[in-house]
């Protein structure tokens, strides 16, 4: 066995990723004198010197793994690497299924839609924003229609009356070149 070698669980394991290895120091790629000791079981040792860190975790058949090396004297724990690993990756993704990525979507049509139309697109949109996903409703004008943003804004404040139960406004109107938008958020 090399110096740079793993002794524990690491040496076992065939199975470990490259990079998982590299963000921790691990055994001999400790670089400090002295390290806060804690065992497997939890109980804190102390601050004592890699050497005596490096020969209990030999003696447990465990490895010695740099946990906290912003601090001085960096704390190091006796633990099964792969066990840890396993354990941070469980932790990540658990926090991601936690969370909920909102996803935005638009609705474009013309200041001159049809009545029923525009009763689809505002169904549409009322089952995306149950789905707690935001949506954004953009008239576009062309040629003619852009002497008259009110018919566009008009068709927006009726969408807005249609959606008043599921909805509440994000954005504001607005009107920037020949598009009129509003955005909607769905209601707490």
């Amino acid at each position: 066995m090399t110096s740079l070698e793993p002794f524990g669980t690491v040496a076992r394991s065939k199975r470990l990723i490259g990079e998982s290895i590299e963000a921790y120091r691990i055994n001999q790629r400790i670089t400090a004198p002295q390290v806060r000791l804690i065992t497997a079981t939890g109980e804190n040792l102390g601050v004592v010197s890699l050497s005596e860190a490096l020969e209990k975790a030999r003696a447990a058949e465990l490895d010695l793994v740099e946990i906290a090396p912003e601090v001085s004297p960096p704390v190091c724990k006796i633990l099964e690497f792969q066990k840890f690993l396993f354990a941070k990756k469980k932790q990540e993704r658990k926090a991601l299924k936690g969370s909920k990525k909102t996803e935005l979507k638009e609705f474009k049509f013309g200041p001159t839609i049809g009545e029923h139309d525009l009763e689809t697109k505002v169904e549409r949109a009322r089952e995306f924003l149950t789905k707690n996903n935001k949506v954004k409703f953009t008239i576009q004008f062309r040629g003619r229609m852009n002497t008259h943003p009110e018919v566009g804004e008009e068709r927006l404040n009726r969408v807005l009356v249609m959606l008043e139960d599921v909805a509440k406004v994000e954005i504001e109107p607005v009107k920037q070149g020949n598009l009129m938008s509003v955005t909607l958020m769905p209601r707490s």
